[in-house]
């Protein structure tokens, strides 16, 4: 196929005209629209936000447009979103970055989320931002890819890692950035390795655990900000769960931390509403919780604390959690004695019949008669609890990480429409949105507060119309307590350091 190019003579015809015509050779009109554009694409002053001009759909809270304006003004882009649960930290970090993709700060971003949230990104960055952000995949030549969304553990892993490792990026944004509070594991180690001009990371729980969680995540932010760990722990007398000096660590966090709470907000909240709800359990219930207390003296093969605590944690859940361990630990037996002990404890638990903590929740959930969440830590409980439910005539489903992405989308619109009540494990308490919920019951505590705000901030977030009511149940005289205990610490370091809780784990300073 052959192709002719000629030169075009338009402008010399065109010129000629104008010159023996005695035609005007501009157009004042043309020049002032011309200069108009040119003066709107100009951005005189780095101060205050471009992007809600070109977001009229978008409106944004106040608390939202200033913490982009603080970290793109005071932080140099390097920051975490803090803001407590449901005040819109994807928003900000959507600010952000349209921000620096108009000024031209920002060419290339990547997006790390779990997969349970790489739906809600995309749909996000591309209604709502107009920013045309992709799904990572092997197959595209990220070289042309320019806002990429993946998911952090599939991005950890080879070939992925090595083909993000190629790419030069301006902008890294993680979500749910508490799950790299431990600097040892490989999510840590990939988003250190990560070349990055700025950085946000979100996440509602900066310190989960301990001090030292927070202490990492600054520094992948900024090395150095804190000193480095052993300088950390000497200056701040810093150990898991206590650190002096808080006023100036506090001074020092704000330099690169923005964190929101619902009062700092001029919305108007709906209340939390917390009832700590004490469980005495039955006769029955109490001598097999002495005699599992009582394993690690039957044998030294079952002297692990470990062990103890988590049979301690499961029969306070369920018998059905409890046998599963107790099974797994059978068949290590060898012992005769060891073996006879166990079945002995097999058969009290089979002949168990009473639930006190799940007759507590099924009153809880009769007296609402209206939709409820529950939380468990364990699938066992949440299979036995939805039986039970069934044969008091209340309609439930189930919600935990075993399920797709699809699934998970079904469950909810299942609790939408028709049942009464979800059972949730820790899954369900991060990437889900259920404002038409107000009902929570946390039928096992976990030794992690800020897993508690995760869960309640499922439902009392932007949007809520109602009072939120939350049970927190715990079984009397067991290990139950020790975790409430061991709750108020943690929240007493998160404060310290952070600043204040919401009520729901300020609830907790009282004793049940």
């Amino acid at each position: 196929m052959h192709m002719q190019i000629q030169r075009s003579s338009e402008w010399k015809e065109g010129f000629v005209d104008r010159l023996e015509n005695r035609q005007p050779w501009d157009s004042w009109t043309l020049y002032k629209m011309c200069y108009e554009v040119e003066k709107a694409k100009l951005i005189e002053d780095f101060y205050g936000l471009q992007s809600p001009k070109y977001l009229p759909e978008l409106k944004p809270y106040a608390h939202q447009l200033e913490a982009a304006e603080t970290v793109i003004e005071r932080m140099n882009g390097k920051a975490i979103l803090a803001d407590e649960v449901g005040l819109g930290k994807t928003i900000e970090a959507g600010l952000i970055l349209k921000e620096y993709l108009i000024r031209g700060l920002v060419k290339k971003a990547l997006i790390l989320v779990p997969a349970s949230l790489m739906n809600q990104w995309l749909e996000e960055l591309n209604q709502k931002f107009h920013i045309p952000a992709m799904q990572y995949s092997k197959k595209y030549d990220l070289n042309a890819c320019n806002i990429v969304v993946a998911s952090l553990d599939m991005a950890k892993r080879s070939p992925h890692k090595e083909n993000i490792y190629s790419q030069d990026y301006d902008l890294i944004i993680i979500d749910e950035a508490h799950k790299l509070k431990n600097h040892k594991t490989k999510n840590y180690e990939f988003v250190q390795s990560l070349k990055k001009k700025f950085c946000l990371l979100l996440t509602a729980t900066p310190i989960q655990n301990d001090v030292f969680e927070l202490f990492h995540l600054i520094s992948l932010l900024k090395p150095g900000h804190l000193g480095n760990f052993e300088t950390f722990q000497v200056a701040f007398s810093a150990s898991k769960h206590n650190v002096e000096e808080d006023e100036f660590l506090k001074e020092l966090i704000n330099q690169v931390m923005v964190r929101n709470s619902r009062q700092d907000t001029l919305n108007e909240w709906t209340s939390r509403r917390i009832q700590n709800i004490p469980i005495e359990f039955s006769d029955q219930e109490k001598e097999v919780y002495h005699m599992l207390s009582e394993l690690k003296n039957v044998s030294p093969q079952f002297s692990d604390a470990f062990s103890t605590i988590t049979l301690q944690r499961e029969i306070c859940s369920s018998k059905e959690a409890t046998l599963v361990t107790l099974l797994k630990m059978r068949e290590k037996c060898s012992a005769s004695e060891e073996v006879a002990y166990i079945d002995e404890l097999l058969g009290k638990l089979n002949a168990l019949e009473v639930n006190s903590k799940a007759e507590k929740a099924y009153e809880i959930i009769a007296k609402a008669n209206d939709k409820v969440i529950i939380f468990t830590e364990y699938r066992a409980s949440q299979e036995y609890l939805q039986s039970y439910l069934y044969s008091k005539g209340i309609t439930s489903v189930l919600f935990n990480g075993k399920f797709s992405k699809n699934k998970k989308e079904w469950m909810k619109l299942l609790f939408k429409e028709k049942a009464q009540v979800l059972i949730a494990t820790e899954s369900g308490s991060e990437g889900i949105n259920l404002q038409f919920c107000h009902h929570v019951i946390n039928y096992d505590l976990p030794w992690n507060p800020m897993k508690l705000e995760q869960r309640i901030g499922r439902v009392h977030r932007l949007g809520q119309e109602h009072d939120v009511h939350i049970y927190n149940l715990a079984i009397q005289h067991t290990i139950e307590e020790q975790i409430l205990n061991l709750l108020n610490t943690k929240i007493g370091v998160f404060e310290k350091v952070v600043g204040e809780l919401d009520d729901i784990l300020s609830g907790f300073k009282l004793s049940i």
